[in-house]
């Protein structure tokens, strides 16, 4: 497992760091999915038996 490799100026202070492609893909994905919930914050919660009926709806969830 590859770990984390920084980048040092001239004076020894950590200005970036390399991470694997896998990690950084999740800690996109992380970022997407609190962006998201930032956006929705204001929303109004809907109750599980509406988000059921969306999904059938939807076509996603039968039955």
């Amino acid at each position: 497992m590859a770990h984390e490799q920084f980048v040092t100026d001239t004076k020894g202070n950590k200005v970036s760091v390399i991470l694997s492609l896998k990690r950084y893909e999740r800690l996109m994905e992380d970022l997407h999915d609190l962006a998201v919930v930032a956006e929705r914050r204001d929303e109004k919660p809907i109750s599980f038996e509406e988000m059921k009926r969306r999904l059938k709806k939807d076509g996603i969830l039968s039955r």
